[in-house]
């Protein structure tokens, strides 16, 4: 059977198919959009630099608009960055990985913006878990979400847990933080695409892990009260021997 007519009989090859030619047309368009958007924030920048010199009044008043715009590009610049993770979310490169290498590989990475909070990272890793298939890159891409939500949800600082262990036929992580938590309406919508409950946030953190998980063959589940914290638990299948 040829490779076309493979894909045309695996739904599951349809499926990375489809969001492959959707990733493909997301990287053009967003190629298309950050060459002026770039152009535009370096001319702001210059401007800028020009208004820095100036005393007036009026001047002040222009480098506050302008910075204001400068602010802008930049949130349009991280808004086409993580679409651009939402739809590259389906492309994988998997390779058999020690799962708790990649957490301590992410917590060595994160734990200075963590201190930075006032956030410990704990972690509660089990010894000689089996080896999942995973997208490396993409593995910490999830990490950094989860943690960065959390960070954001524990405003006065805290602790955030990390939890791997086996269960029957998969490898268990969960993130667990003692921060603000979430109502049962908010939960109930977190995983929507363009969801959010932060002013400016993009609604696309949340979808994206999910994403990334379900591509990998896992789920993820969450869990959270008002004032009590959420925890997150995602499930890897182990990788065949």
């Amino acid at each position: 059977m040829s490779d076309t007519a493979a894909t045309l009989n695996d739904p599951s090859a349809r499926w990375q198919s489809r969001y492959a030619e959707i990733a493909a047309v997301a990287g053009g368009l967003a190629h298309e959009i950050r060459n002026p958007l770039s152009t535009i924030s370096l001319n702001l920048e210059l401007l800028d630099e020009e208004l820095q010199a100036g005393e007036s009044p009026r001047d002040r008043r222009m480098r506050q608009r302008v910075q204001l715009l400068q602010r802008e590009c930049d949130h349009l610049e991280r808004i086409l960055n993580e679409f651009l993770e939402f739809a590259r979310a389906s492309t994988l490169h998997k390779v058999p990985t020690q799962l708790n290498e990649e957490v301590h590989r992410f917590i060595d990475f994160f734990q200075p913006q963590a201190a930075e909070h006032h956030v410990e990272i704990m972690p509660h890793l089990a010894a000689q878990l089996p080896p999942v298939l995973l997208d490396r890159r993409m593995f910490q891409q999830v990490l950094q979400n989860l943690a960065r939500n959390a960070v954001q949800a524990m405003p006065e600082g805290g602790r955030l847990e990390i939890l791997t262990y086996e269960s029957p036929g998969a490898v268990v992580l969960e993130l667990i933080d003692n921060g603000v938590g979430m109502d049962a309406a908010t939960q109930s919508r977190i995983f929507e695409v363009f969801f959010s409950t932060k002013p400016g946030g993009s609604g696309l953190g949340l979808p994206t892990v999910k994403k990334i998980v379900e591509v990998h063959g896992g789920n993820i589940t969450c869990e959270s009260e008002p004032g009590k914290g959420t925890r997150f638990r995602l499930t890897w299948p182990i990788a065949a021997t």
